[in-house]
């Protein structure tokens, strides 16, 4: 049989813990949030087997629902619910639309997508779209953070290529807490260029929302423990799921990755050795394909992978592994063996052309956890002011205590160089990118220009979430 989909039982009993149980008394409280009981052990405990492929993985892998924004308003619904993690079947957290993560949602570039954002949380939030191009009204930003019990409303049209986006909170000092609960989904983007490459489609296309967190020792809730340096949990979560496993045949697949962690690095590899074709990242697709063993990703970055099973046999494994924490994440079982003929392309649609000759130069340092150029962020201020449709070079370098994700909205940037640390830019750099990481003597220079059409407000932050929520954010305005 082909990965595997929801059974009408799975869907009956994921519908009811993931939607209905929203009613139950037990879960409707701020006491689901920062909690300081001990992660679970038992039933599906730390992050795998020892991210050497040793043993097999108990769980199945929980594969969000779609929607189409583009097709009609979509609304959003954060709340505290009850989740199946696998080896908890009814653990509380929060959640959007009863899952966790929340719906994929897809769109076709040129659709003009509708969404409403219901906030059901027991304190104030708002929904940032992360890596889509839009104005400020419809970014998400802390100040458009609306109380509980009330929604916000946005409507934006897609006019960007192809890519696998995110979703998540972006309230002010509470991001971190939000997240590591449970709320977060994908954004896919859809153009005539990507169908045009055959690529693995339905089943053989997986989103994958990779992140660590913790339980409390009963496996009764998802808690949160902060750490001002950086949240990492005991536990691997993929697509909410400890301990999971896919069913594939022996076929080429397409793996759309997110690190949705608060602060967890990974280093992502096939404990077999077996290479991985790496075609996007952020932006979309890379200018030409390329074999990768190992890719390491920081907070908020994405990849687009395809990976070949076609040299396994029915009842073969392989398993996706992370070498930074030495986790086994997910495992592949192979059910079926069929005739599968996809071509992995030799080369990629062309990239919007490369930026050059920069007018000006600006540098940031990211500083301590929660300065950027010796600032905390306030709500009001402005930090600075980039003029619209002109190239900059922007230098980011490291204060002490990195690793630092650097996320900026409003446009994509290119990597151009890395002076110190590991002193290159890696393969899953190149092309066009929203997030790029520095580590501790680390100098990172991008080029960037906002011309999407939008004169507005927007945010440079560390996507190390608790960074963030200390104030190591920076408000700009592109005029």
């Amino acid at each position: 049989m082909p990965a595997r989909e929801p059974t009408s039982s799975d869907l009956t009993r994921r519908t009811f813990l993931r939607t209905g149980a929203l009613t139950v008394g037990a879960v409707a409280a701020s006491g689901i949030g920062v909690a300081t009981a001990a992660p679970g052990g038992g039933k599906g405990g730390g992050g795998g087997k020892g991210g050497k492929g040793g043993g097999a993985m108990t769980n199945p892998l929980y594969l969000p629902p779609t929607l189409d924004p583009g097709a009609g308003l979509v609304t959003l619904t954060a709340a505290p619910g009850l989740v199946d993690l696998g080896p908890y079947d009814a653990a509380s957290a929060w959640v959007y639309n009863g899952g966790m993560p929340g719906p994929t949602l897809e769109v076709s570039t040129g659709d003009t997508v509708q969404l409403r954002f219901q906030n059901d949380l027991p304190e104030g939030s708002i929904t940032h779209w992360h890596g889509m191009v839009v104005d400020h009204d419809n970014d998400g930003h802390p100040n458009q953070e609306v109380e509980a019990g009330s929604h916000y409303d946005y409507a934006f049209p897609i006019v960007q290529r192809a890519t696998m986006n995110w979703y998540h909170p972006h309230p002010h000092e509470r991001t971190g807490k939000q997240v590591a609960l449970g709320l977060a989904g994908a954004f896919i983007i859809r153009d005539a260029q990507e169908a045009a490459l055959g690529l693995p489609a339905g089943v053989r296309e997986l989103p994958l929302v990779i992140r660590d967190g913790d339980v409390d020792r009963e496996g009764t809730a998802v808690i949160y423990k902060p750490k001002s340096s950086g949240y990492e949990g005991k536990k691997a979560f993929v697509n909410g799921t400890l301990e999971p496993y896919v069913e594939v045949d022996n076929a080429l697949y397409r793996l759309r990755v997110l690190n949705g962690a608060n602060g967890r690095i990974f280093r992502f590899a096939f404990a077999d050795g077996r290479g991985m074709t790496l075609i996007g990242n952020d932006g979309g697709f890379l200018p030409a394909p390329e074999t990768v063993t190992e890719i390491e990703l920081s907070n908020g970055e994405r990849l687009d992978l395809l990976v070949d099973l076609r040299d396994l046999d029915k009842d073969d494994t392989a398993m996706l592994v992370d070498r930074n924490s030495g986790w086994d994440l997910l495992e592949f079982r192979v059910v079926r063996s069929v005739n599968d003929t996809t071509l992995i392309p030799t080369s990629l649609p062309a990239p919007p052309a490369p930026l050059s000759d920069p007018v000006r130069t600006r540098t940031f340092s990211f500083d301590g956890m929660g300065k950027i150029n010796g600032l905390e962020y306030a709500m009001e201020r402005i930090d600075f002011e980039v003029p619209y449709g002109q190239t900059e070079r922007w230098v980011l370098t490291t204060g002490g205590n990195a690793p630092h994700p650097v996320h900026i909205h409003g446009t994509y940037f290119q990597v151009v160089s890395r002076t110190g640390g590991r002193g290159q830019v890696f393969p899953w750099e190149r092309g066009w990118k929203d997030t790029v990481l520095l580590q501790d003597g680390e100098t990172v220079e991008i080029l960037i220009r906002f011309d999407h059409g939008h004169k507005d407000l927007y945010l440079m932050h560390c996507h190390k979430l608790e960074h963030e929520d200390r104030g190591m954010m920076s408000n700009f305005l592109v005029v």
